[in-house]
């Protein structure tokens, strides 16, 4: 067995420890052990201490360093941040009996297994060389991840989860065609199917069928990364979903779904007539993303839906910027890392707003930076961040990108691209401003806030912030902020050579 089966199969069995433990404590023990060590053999991967026996089933390049570094930093922020998101379930207490599946019944049970599922199967598909072996990994982060969804357990909630069940499930459905489709294409010789298998034969490789594989993988893998119009369920299942999940869905999971389709553009970049037709869907898909995203983050009355819709949009502009290629895939690539940094940070930051007001509407919410001094401040610079504001990095991503645009002499796609980008910075200049400015929330003759029963909500009308509530968020915001002014060598080198990988130019 390959070494690289333990960072897959370890998640799974700290997650079935976790489904049959009665202790809270005990749970969260799992959980942060299972994060530090995933981190410690994405660590083994990243500096080549690990490698796969055969390239028939896992591929340890530089692409998947990149997202897996990604997935398993995101997945230790959220885990950190869970420790005291999720409250110790008095109902659900003695969960272990199987023969009545009476542990089903615990919430946070449920939650901590899934989540460590959840990170194998985004394992999973993230190493993952062979093409049928990366569907089934992109299939399990739906299934896995869906009881995430529905943890709350009320009307809303399981509506979100269907919604994603159904809609994901059809899209992976496309996605498995498409993958058949892709081996019609392959010449009998071709001894492994895999991208670089693939790519070695691009010669022989039958062009109709590799137009029409791709089409299909690019929507349905598409539906999971959340391209417009395919992006119905995103706004659901990131709103209802805890912060540490939203966090994960949207910082990690979209990732995924992103390199599955990429690894099928490698092989299509080797044949020209098909990799002019990726790149114009690249490009539209890209658009139509961003411009969708952008009008209904105007006047959107959800914050956490707002943010959801942000990740249409960001998502909008990776695959635009492989659309254009050149130095704008290097450009994309490093936007992935950015983005997946301030948008994990600001679904943690909205689950503090959320705890302490309990409410999502906008409206309903005031006076943050009397409120809720820290998280206030951090979210404000999340704004920033995520609207790629200098000097953070997704500044840099989004100006590189646009630079390519124009020096390619594509002002039509540079002006539109740049107009989307406008069109969402004030969309969310109104929601974060209403939120963060404005009195403290008005209280009582007792001087309790009006309205407000959590216990955490002192007198003086500000809230007790938990250092575990914002740690993370500072690391990631000022991660993107660093290399926003500095990308260190080693960070460089390996976004080149993933760009080189997709046949792109060097940042």
């Amino acid at each position: 067995m390959s070494t690289l089966w333990l960072i897959i199969l370890f998640p799974i069995l700290t997650g079935i420890v976790t489904l049959f433990t009665d202790s809270h404590k005990i749970r969260k023990i799992l959980l942060i052990v299972c994060s530090v060590l995933h981190i410690v053999f994405t660590a083994f991967i990243c500096l080549g201490s690990i490698t796969p026996t055969t390239e028939s089933w896992f591929c340890t390049d530089a692409l998947s360093k990149i997202f897996l570094s990604l997935t398993s930093l995101l997945y230790f922020g959220a885990s950190l941040y869970a420790l005291t998101y999720l409250k110790p379930d008095e109902e659900g207490e003695h969960v272990s009996d199987f023969h009545d599946l009476s542990f089903l019944r615990n919430k946070n049970a449920v939650f901590m297994g899934c989540m460590q599922f959840f990170l194998s199967a985004m394992t999973l598909s993230v190493l993952s060389a062979h093409f049928g072996l990366q569907w089934i990994g992109v299939e399990a982060t739906t299934l896995a991840s869906t009881p995430l969804i529905y943890h709350h357990r009320n009307k809303k909630s399981l509506e979100a989860a269907w919604k994603y069940l159904i809609i994901c499930s059809v899209g992976i459905a496309l996605a498995l065609m498409g993958v058949f489709f892709l081996a019609m294409a392959v010449p009998t010789q071709v001894e492994f199917f895999t991208p670089r298998g693939l790519s070695k034969f691009a010669g022989y490789l039958r062009t109709d069928w590799l137009q029409v594989a791709f089409i299909f993988i690019l929507v349905g893998y598409g539906t999971k990364v959340g391209f417009a119009p395919m992006h119905t369920w995103l706004p659901d299942a990131h709103s209802e979903a805890p912060s540490p999940a939203s966090a994960l869905l949207s910082g990690a999971l979209l990732n995924c779904a992103l390199l599955a389709i990429l690894r099928v553009y490698q092989v299509c970049a080797e044949v020209p007539a098909v990799q002019a037709l990726a790149l114009q869907l690249f490009i539209l898909f890209g658009l139509v993303s961003m411009a969708i995203s952008g009008i209904f983050i105007m006047h959107q009355a959800d914050y956490k839906r707002m943010l959801a819709y942000s990740s249409v949009e960001h998502m909008g502009i990776m695959i635009f910027a492989f659309g254009l290629g050149k130095a704008a895939t290097a450009a994309a690539l490093f936007h992935a890392i950015c983005h997946s940094l301030v948008k994990s940070s600001l679904f943690m930051l909205a689950g503090n707003i959320l705890s302490a007001y309990q409410t999502k509407k906008v409206e309903k919410i005031h006076g943050l930076l009397r409120t809720m001094p820290i998280t206030s401040v951090l979210w404000l610079a999340g704004f920033l961040a995520i609207t790629g504001t200098p000097p953070f990095g997704t500044f840099m991503s989004e100006f590189s990108i646009l630079k390519v645009a124009v020096e390619s002499r594509n002002y039509l796609f540079g002006a539109l691209y740049l107009l989307f980008l406008v069109l969402v910075f004030v969309g969310m200049l109104t929601i974060f401003s209403t939120m963060a400015l404005g009195k403290k929330m008005p209280v009582n003759s007792e001087g309790q806030p009006i309205g407000y029963k959590d216990p955490e909500l002192r007198k003086d009308g500000t809230v007790y912030e938990h250092p575990l509530q914002y740690i993370t968020p500072i690391v990631f915001l000022a991660a993107a902020l660093f290399l926003g002014c500095y990308i260190p060598e080693p960070v460089l080198q390996i976004i080149n050579e993933a760009s080189a990988i997709l046949g792109g130019k060097a940042l």
